[in-house]
């Protein structure tokens, strides 16, 4: 090797390595119920920006004093409030055959929006559908997108993103139905809240990032270790901190940079005190850098 091949291979290793670890462009956010409840909602706040993080993503809140003092927390730490998480779709799922789940269903939703806009968040996140014995795969996609299409004029309206996000609902199991279920609306309004674990059991979190690409309006992050369960015979996921789990951190971190994502994720695990937290955050910080 020439003097001037070995300077070049140099060099191009260099910047190999520097575009690597080029950190996201990602703003770092927590879950609020991960903040200890018995600090003040203020309190919580701040303790969110002491440890590192920048917005959070709250709960559906029906007290509206409640409801201004975490705005008023907000505003006092400068954390702000990114998303709202949609309350009443599980235990009344807007896939139910009985008009009256469906109703309180979409009360709920129409709660979160209020929030949403009330707070400064652009985007509510929803579990569109959950699939069980009295529910099939389609009458879940029909029934879901029926009212998701009911509350589009609202979120148009109040300018709030409705994020649907895939968990473990027994629906929208691959990226391509994510994409066609999301593509149907044509609508700019439902886009892919994208949890980075939740696919792990059926999927790697890089295809369905690549796949969803500009779809993802945000993102959620948690990690997971496999274990072999002797007594059911089958492979179970437990919760972890970030990057002591099973997922391909790096590749994650090449997807979300190929599609240039550019918006929040949030933490999602376990909450805890503040080294606990500081600890999670440094270790987000290791993800976003690609590391």
């Amino acid at each position: 090797m020439t003097r001037r091949t070995f300077l070049a291979a140099s060099a191009s290793g260099l910047a190999l390595r520097a575009a690597a670890s080029e950190r996201l462009p990602i703003h770092k956010a927590v879950l609020f119920s991960m903040l200890p409840s018995q600090l003040s909602i203020l309190d919580r706040f701040q303790l969110a920006r002491d440890t590192g993080f920048e917005q959070t993503e709250c709960g559906t809140t029906d007290d509206p004093h409640q409801a201004e003092e975490i705005l008023s927390a907000s505003k006092k730490t400068g954390i702000r409030i990114h998303s709202v998480m949609n309350r009443d779709h599980w235990k009344y799922p807007l896939s139910s055959r009985d008009p009256d789940v469906v109703a309180k269903s979409m009360e709920g939703l129409k709660t979160s929006f209020r929030n949403a806009s009330m707070w400064g968040a652009d985007t509510v996140l929803v579990v569109p559908a959950v699939v069980n014995p009295e529910t099939s795969y389609q009458e879940a996609w029909d029934r879901s997108q029926a009212q998701i299409r009911q509350i589009l004029p609202l979120a148009e309206e109040v300018k709030v993103i409705i994020a649907v996000e895939e968990v473990w609902n027994k629906f929208l199991l691959s990226p391509l139905e994510m994409a066609r279920y999301l593509d149907q609306f044509n609508s700019p309004w439902v886009r892919s809240y994208f949890d980075v674990g939740n696919v792990v059991l059926y999927g790697y979190p890089q295809d369905w990032i690549r796949t969803l690409g500009k779809r993802i309006v945000k993102l959620h992050i948690k990690d997971f270790s496999f274990r072999q369960d002797p007594t059911i015979k089958k492979r179970v996921a437990d919760f972890v901190n970030l990057r002591d789990g099973d997922i391909d951190w790096k590749e994650v971190y090449r997807a979300l940079k190929e599609i240039g994502y550019q918006g929040s994720a949030t933490v999602e695990l376990d909450g805890g005190g503040k080294e606990y937290l500081a600890d999670v955050s440094r270790r987000f910080d290791l993800i976003l850098n690609g590391q």
